[in-house]
């Protein structure tokens, strides 16, 4: 079986392939200050609440975008599983082309994100646009194959912190869409700014990707914790896909796979 596993900047994602099947997958914080010990009997709980061992694991890959923990998860990796992991950056196979100005400052989670897309996604050369909606919100765009670029926005979860911690009397609401826009309570006024301004945001931006490209329609996908919810407050959003990463990590470990073993 494989084990794939995103670290993001909030939240770790870990998947269990068995061949071409996501078996399982579990969700915990992103924690500097965790041993590999700690991550390491984390995980094996989890796993064993699916009734999947150690020894089931024969293979893992590693999207990164802290770097701070990469040594961390190694360790735990190569204690735990007794397996050194591939990590996605620079030099590993995608089969994507990058085309930006500085290669290597695209987070691997995008590539990540845009590999699986584009297998799952992407027809006849026709530009695709992926929306991550994580800690930070990312559009990627390609064509044929290609990252051309891209947009980096504020996070939902992040933008709301920002305004509960940056002001006196507002409280941490539960993210999701009111009945109204015209709302008449705080957490409801609160509510309305944040999903219906996202949802413009979105909507500006794959405007105005659709202008630069000189298309009319385009297909997008987006993925991640709050992506569901904007998804439903948008017709741009053509798909959502909650398991697109762990799905684009599966891809990138069976295209290195020949030459790792």
């Amino acid at each position: 079986m494989l084990l794939a596993i995103d670290i993001g900047n909030t939240n770790i994602k870990y998947g269990v392939f068995d061949k071409d099947s996501l078996k399982a997958s579990f969700r915990v914080s992103s924690r500097l200050n965790r041993t590999a010990d700690e991550y390491g009997a984390v995980l094996l709980n989890l796993l064993s609440s699916e009734k999947i061992t150690v020894k089931d694991i024969d293979g893992i890959i590693v999207s990164s975008v802290i770097p701070s923990l990469n040594y961390t998860i190694r360790h735990m990796c190569e204690f735990f599983f007794n397996v050194t992991p591939l990590f996605v950056g620079h030099g590993i196979k995608t089969g994507l082309n990058v085309k930006a100005d500085h290669p290597k400052e695209v987070g691997a989670d995008r590539i990540v994100n845009s590999v699986a897309a584009w297998r799952k996604y992407g027809k006849n050369g026709e530009p695709l646009v992926v929306i991550d909606f994580g800690t930070a919100t990312t559009f990627n765009i390609l064509t044929d194959a290609t990252f051309i670029g891209g947009v980096i926005a504020p996070g939902i979860k992040t933008s709301l912190e920002s305004l509960v911690s940056g002001t006196a009397q507002l409280p941490m609401i539960e993210l999701k869409a009111p009945k109204t826009v015209i709302a008449r309570d705080t957490e409801t006024n609160m509510q309305a700014g944040i999903i219906f301004g996202f949802a413009g945001l979105v909507e500006k931006i794959v405007g105005k990707i659709k202008s630069e490209l000189g298309v009319d329609g385009i297909k997008v996908v987006a993925t991640g914790g709050m992506g569901e919810v904007i998804a439903k407050e948008v017709s741009v959003i053509t798909t959502f896909d909650r398991k697109l990463t762990l799905e684009g990590l599966k891809i990138i470990y069976d295209l290195n796979a020949k030459v790792l073993y």
